[in-house]
């Protein structure tokens, strides 16, 4: 389903930006990107600087801004101007993270929350209920990741 997705995405980038190549700085690191997340350098892969929130901290509830339950280690907060809202999410500095489950991280994140504080290329990553939650990814708190837009989804991100 995920590989689906990368290339649903890579086709749609394809055909609106045939010909056209952004300018980089890291040529090696784009085509890494885009051989482990399976899209095109320069169709929606940048840097974003990370802050990690959890349930029951000041104003954040067990719903994202779609209604939805929020996911441990799936729901993305983004910038809805820069991240669409229902966008799948690949970041590559979060693959191989332990799961709550005791499973590995896959690297896709879902944006299905927006924050106040979330401004341009930030996003936060829910990490579970109460401040524990975060510690198995502090390490990612004020990192900047590379995040690259992958696909779409619909109704509440998967668990």
């Amino acid at each position: 389903m995920r590989r689906r997705l990368a290339a649903l995405a890579t086709l749609s980038a394809l055909s609106v930006s045939f010909g056209a190549q952004a300018a980089t700085g890291d040529p090696v690191g784009d085509l890494i990107t885009s051989i482990v997340s399976g899209t095109l350098p320069g169709t929606g892969v940048f840097d974003v600087k990370a802050t990690l929130y959890y349930a029951g901290a000041k104003g954040v509830g067990a719903l994202d801004s779609l209604g939805c339950r929020v996911v441990p280690m799936r729901t993305i907060a983004v910038d809805k101007s820069i991240i669409p809202r229902r966008t799948v999410i690949f970041i590559k500095e979060t693959v191989g993270l332990k799961m709550p489950d005791g499973g590995n991280h896959d690297g896709y994140w879902y944006a299905s929350d927006v924050g106040g504080a979330i401004k341009g290329k930030r996003v936060d990553l829910y990490t579970g209920h109460g401040p524990a939650s975060m510690k198995p990814i502090q390490k990612l708190n004020l990192a900047t990741l590379t995040a690259v837009k992958v696909g779409n989804f619909t109704g509440c991100p998967p668990k």
